[in-house]
């Protein structure tokens, strides 16, 4: 039971990770520009901060899952 409900967030922080990591604007822009994180406005910056923040959470917690369900299932 534990184990299903580790897969569901597992599963959850990897489509969360996949979105996050395409909203990052790269060298000439990327999907962060529709939505405002780029283009030199003021509130850009943080956007990118957050962003960077919520990535980094959503990453570890996708790291903990896959050495968690790694462990329990060898």
């Amino acid at each position: 039971m534990f184990n299903a409900a580790i897969l569901a967030v597992h599963l959850v922080a990897s489509l969360f990770l996949i979105v996050f990591v395409l909203l990052h604007s790269g060298k000439g822009g990327g999907l962060s520009d529709m939505f405002g994180g780029g283009g030199g406005l003021s509130g850009g910056t943080s956007i990118e901060r957050n962003l960077d923040r919520i990535t980094i959470v959503t990453a570890v917690i996708f790291g903990l899952t896959t050495f968690w369900l790694a462990w329990k299932w060898t």
